[in-house]
């Protein structure tokens, strides 16, 4: 009798701590694609996620780390909710890049990080 009491208390107490999956929102896509290699520099890069994102939360920023350079890009979320785009003052010229992005899903708020790197050459 002592082991039923003590099994239905544990499956209570597994019941009570079960709650939604939270769903974070993960890069499903890049443009330019990472690790690829451009042979005229992007005026835009675009990233797709999984899921509809907070658009005060949800924005990129691009490097060229070996110059310890930061590009401006101005930074927007589509209106299906799923994309960060970015759009540059001008081509970018031959070197490495990096896009740093941060993203926050609608459902569950969570912030997540990431990055994306190519080159121009």
């Amino acid at each position: 009798m002592k082991r039923l009491a003590l099994f239905s208390a544990l499956g209570a107490a597994a019941l009570g701590m079960a709650g939604p999956a939270l769903a974070h929102a993960s890069l499903v896509k890049s443009d330019p694609k990472a690790n690829t290699t451009l042979h005229v520099g992007p005026k835009a890069i675009t990233l797709t996620f999984n899921e509809r994102l907070v658009p005060a939360f949800s924005k990129f920023t691009v490097s060229m780390p070996a110059h310890h350079m930061d590009m401006p890009v101005k930074t927007t979320v589509s209106p299906d909710g799923k994309r960060i785009v970015g759009t540059l003052p001008s081509r970018l010229t031959a070197g490495d890049y990096k896009v740093t992005w941060t993203a926050a899903a609608v459902d569950d708020g969570h912030k997540t990080t990431g990055q994306v790197s190519f080159k121009v050459g």
